[in-house]
């Protein structure tokens, strides 16, 4: 599955789907990363995030998380 958009994004909704993201940030870079490799990743952190808790999302607008820059292209 290959998904695009203008935010970083981590929903529960996507785990499991070996989705591969693109994201165009408003400043023109650009990332693209592998949904399941980032939320193992970031699993920990967002379990205890009220956002993730609430919405079962993540989002992060003009950066990918420092703990993510490694795993996306």
């Amino acid at each position: 599955m290959k998904l695009n958009s203008k935010r970083f994004v981590i929903r529960k909704s996507l785990v499991g789907k070996n989705a591969i993201i693109t994201v165009n940030f408003k400043n023109g870079k650009t990332a693209k990363y592998n949904h399941d490799k980032v939320y193992e990743v970031m699993k920990d952190k967002l379990e205890t995030m009220a956002c993730f808790i609430k919405y079962k999302s993540y989002t992060a607008t003009n950066n990918v998380p420092l703990v993510a820059r490694e795993i996306c292209e």
